[in-house]
């Protein structure tokens, strides 16, 4: 591979600062979006969209329409990950902000059950998809934003992207839970509910001036260039090169399927701390402010897990971080649902630090540089999205099914919740093994990280950290 120039692969810092801000700004965004939606969801969607139906059977619909959001997020990866592969990460994380702010703020536009009927449910399924597509294509382009401007610490800078996540819940849960406090319950019912909806139009104006004023990532630009070139002499690269995502599953499948792996009980957790938890908590005697007021201070705080543990990832490596907040979190999961049901509203706000700000931290902070290091330029958006995508299924999906198994044994079962949470903790700890350590891995490399169970023919090799 020829020499990059030094001017396009030593980014000057204020554009890693710009870079670092927009993907965190974004990320902050895009996750008020949608994790607004799995708050709501928890509280509010079951009695508005659903009232039709039992409260417990509410409670699995409305969390059923939020499953959808996770199910067309590998699509968004996908979609935007090959225009991002080939037309730069900018360009898609522009359309992606602004698709999940317009999807937002036609949620707090939505006729209830009462007012249309059945109309109600399904438009909301497909504005939740439309939130599902774009925060599958924005992740995978932030990220990119990050590490391909930094030129050290990429666990560090990356992580503002993952960091963005947690600051998004607080965000969406403070407003959401203002609201209701300056309200009755039957206003913030009846259309208080759709205030924080539709503030999503002012700050994905906020968020569009701040991501204007990035430049396409170096890396990215230094990788066109060189096709370009291979294109016009017509190299025996560019008569190889494909589509990105045929080059994902023809050439690495077993690199996207342990990425899968690595990532599954990261959002697993998740999706019990940060939604199912907030239902079961309600249904288990605590007041529902209670319940938030819990969410809300474990989100902030989870915020510093998350920047810490990526920056430890960057000086012991990726796999032993991952590996040892699977190895807790897969304990910690036969303890959560005791210390919920101790009746104790400090033990669950511990539970929930617990969890969310320390444990979940060690496994989801690194993942952002991890999933980075796997993939070549040429096709990384696509692949590291969705690899990312698909293991962010176990967020969408889990409290559904953890919803439908206490429907269906009465309430009694958190053992077998708890029995599934450490098998998806244990599937991490197997893929991270299967894996070799990405820290040093050089971003202009052609070649992907082999697997640490054998070298693959080509693939560069880690460079020195």
């Amino acid at each position: 591979m020829p020499e990059t120039p030094p001017s396009q692969t030593q980014p000057s810092q204020t554009q890693l600062r710009r870079a670092v801000s927009s993907s965190f700004i974004g990320s902050v965004i895009e996750y008020y979006d949608f994790l607004l939606y799995a708050t709501a969801s928890a509280v509010i969607f079951n009695k508005v969209f659903f009232s039709s139906l039992d409260p417990l059977a509410a409670t699995v619909a409305s969390f059923g329409t939020f499953a959808t959001g996770y199910l067309a997020r590998p699509l968004g990866g996908v979609l935007f990950g090959h225009f991002g592969d080939r037309l730069g990460r900018k360009r898609m994380l522009v359309l992606t902000m602004t698709l999940m702010g317009v999807a937002s703020f036609l949620i707090g536009l939505l006729p209830t059950y009462d007012q249309i009927g059945s109309l109600a449910p399904i438009t909301l399924v497909l504005l939740r998809i439309l939130q599902g597509i774009a925060v599958g294509g924005e992740w995978g382009g932030a990220v990119l934003m990050s590490a391909e401007h930094a030129t050290s610490r990429r666990g560090l800078w990356a992580s503002f992207t993952n960091a963005g996540a947690p600051s998004g819940m607080v965000l969406s849960t403070a407003v959401l839970t203002g609201t209701g406090a300056v309200m009755s319950e039957q206003a913030f019912l009846s259309w208080g509910w759709r205030v924080p909806f539709l503030l999503s139009i002012l700050l994905l104006a906020v968020g569009l001036f701040v991501r204007m004023r990035v430049t396409e990532t170096p890396v990215f630009e230094a990788a066109r260039s060189e096709a370009a070139r291979d294109a016009a002499a017509w190299t025996p690269a560019a008569r190889r090169r494909k589509t990105p995502l045929f080059d994902v599953l023809r050439n690495h499948p077993k690199t996207l399927l342990l990425a899968v792996g690595v990532g599954l009980s990261a959002f697993v957790a998740q999706g019990t701390l940060t939604t199912y938890l907030i239902a079961y908590g309600v249904r288990a005697g605590f007041p529902r402010q209670a319940v938030l007021n819990g969410l809300t201070l474990s989100s902030a705080l989870a915020v510093v897990g998350i920047v810490g543990c990526a920056a430890l990832s960057d000086r012991v490596g990726r796999r032993p971080v991952v590996l040892t907040g699977a190895l807790l979190m897969a304990v910690f999961g036969f303890v959560l649902f005791p210390m919920v049901n101790s009746g104790s509203t400090a033990v669950l706000t511990l539970a929930l630090v617990l969890g969310q700000s320390i444990l979940h931290p060690l496994m989801f902070g690194p993942l952002a540089a991890l999933y980075t290091e796997l993939f070549a330029t040429r096709s990384r958006y696509t692949g590291a999205s969705l690899g990312y995508q698909i293991a962010g299924l176990g967020a969408g999906l889990a409290p559904l099914l953890f919803a439908q198994l206490d429907a269906s044994s009465g309430g009694g079962g958190t053992t077998t919740t708890s029995t599934i949470i450490a098998a998806s903790c244990l599937l991490t700890v197997l893929c991270v093994l299967a894996l070799r350590e990405t820290r040093g891995q050089d971003l202009t490399s052609v070649a992907v990280v082999a697997p640490s169970s054998g070298d693959v023919p080509g693939a560069a090799k880690p460079s020195s950290a």
